[in-house]
């Protein structure tokens, strides 16, 4: 008889993944907390959250006992002419810590789709108001997902290469650096003046996919501030950012100046469930608010608003308001914090960068940095062996992991990149 392992490398093909010389994966059996277990027996640390997604442990009774009370009472329902209660209190909690001018929340499945729909809701509020806008502004570096309307305002890699011809046209601004910040401010002006612009999409204060990259919030201050003087749609992808990953709800609550449309994706329902979502703003309603049938915002997804997601997310939301929760939120930031400005000083190091529950290291290679740097796989394996699982973004290691980890396992973390920077 055919392992799991042996059937997984027959029949499935897994994200991001070389069909050609991929380690085999890791059968996974159960997780609980910040830890994996494998068919033979491994525990794994579960340091990055699952791609970002997991934020209260695995397997939380809580959350798994909320799921198996929906799903004994409404599965799903058609979203179009239907509604639920799981649904409408969601859209209440998430507009209650959205900023005040927030009015709509409209449901999706995962971080691309939410992107998509915000994309889509921008182009369209110019067309229904008579006054056709299309161009997106993004910054240099973003990775917004994989679907073809966020990939046409992300950067142009090694994940869109073979589709850039069918993309549509963006225009970029360089990534903010102290630096550069005058320069940046007039770039985007020129930018906003030349093509009158329908929206300028951003993720703020660090750019996930392109190595935890970040920026200072006066800098993302002005920029929305410019981008409004201007009457430009701003979109804040929070999928990864959402849920205190900054150390605030959203990392939209750092700058004064507040964007028109947020998506979220990843946290909202604890890792558990998929989910996205597109909150927007009154000016962003009131262009669909309309009797004229033809400037209906006609998109949806089969699962849009499916109760299993929402109940989840209730319970997650809930959860991250608890003091508990708030007190780790904190202690994994004070740790990072104190944890960073120790590796500052080594001389391996390029650069080492912390904002709330995100930590990041990016080492000296001489392949510079990139997704496709030669030391990912060396990291990866590395402290797999160790029990840590740390995907890396090329050479660059970070740390974002669930919010119940205690201080002890992230000082074994801690302790376990030290050791490993000395091996190279």
């Amino acid at each position: 008889m055919n392992t799991i392992s042996e059937l997984d490398r027959q029949n499935i093909w897994h994200p991001f993944t070389p069909l050609v010389d991929a380690d085999r994966p890791f059968v996974i059996t159960s997780a609980k907390g910040v830890s994996l277990f494998t068919d033979d027996g491994k525990e794994i640390i579960d340091a990055v959250s699952s791609w970002w997604v997991n934020i209260h442990g695995h397997a939380h009774p809580e959350i798994a006992n909320a799921l198996f009370n929906q799903a004994t009472t409404l599965e799903h329902v058609i979203f179009a002419g239907f509604t639920h209660k799981p649904a409408v209190t969601l859209s209440e909690k998430l507009l209650s810590v959205l900023p005040d001018h927030f009015d709509k929340i409209f449901f999706s499945d995962n971080g691309s789709t939410a992107v998509e729909v915000a994309i889509k809701m921008a182009i369209q509020y110019w067309s229904n108001i008579g006054k056709p806008r299309k161009k997106i502004i993004a910054v240099d570096g973003a990775y917004h997902g994989d679907t073809f309307g966020s990939m046409s305002v992300g950067e142009r890699s090694i994940f869109s290469a073979p589709f850039n011809e069918h993309l549509f046209e963006s225009n970029f601004i360089d990534f903010p650096t102290e630096q550069n910040r005058h320069f940046l401010f007039e770039q985007f002006e020129r930018l906003l003046k030349a093509d009158a612009p329908a929206a300028f999409i951003y993720e703020p204060l660090i750019q996930g996919a392109a190595g935890m990259r970040m920026y200072s919030k006066d800098i993302l201050d002005e920029l929305i501030s410019i981008a409004q003087k201007h009457n430009v749609i701003c979109i804040a992808d929070e999928v990864m950012t959402g849920f205190y990953r900054t150390g605030k709800m959203f990392a939209s609550d750092h700058p004064g100046n507040k964007p028109d449309i947020i998506t979220l994706s990843k946290g909202l329902t604890g890792g558990t469930m998929p989910l996205g979502v597109t909150a927007c703003s009154e000016r962003i309603v009131s262009a669909f608010n309309t009797n004229d049938f033809y400037k209906t915002f006609f998109h949806g997804h089969s699962f849009t608003g499916n109760p299993l997601s929402c109940a989840v997310a209730n319970t997650s939301f809930d959860l991250l308001l608890t003091e508990k929760c708030q007190e780790n939120i904190e202690m994994i930031n004070r740790s990072h914090d104190m944890f960073i400005s120790k590796m500052k000083q080594h001389p391996k190091v390029v650069s080492a960068r912390h904002l709330g529950t995100i930590c990041a290291i990016e080492l000296s290679t001489p392949d510079g940095t990139s997704y496709d740097n030669k030391l990912r796989k060396k990291i990866y394996s590395h402290f797999l062996n160790k029990g840590i699982l740390l995907r890396p973004l090329g050479n660059v290691i970070y740390v974002l992991p669930p919010y119940v980890i205690t201080e002890t396992q992230l000082l074994f973390i801690y302790g376990a990149i030290e050791e490993f920077i000395e091996t190279i």
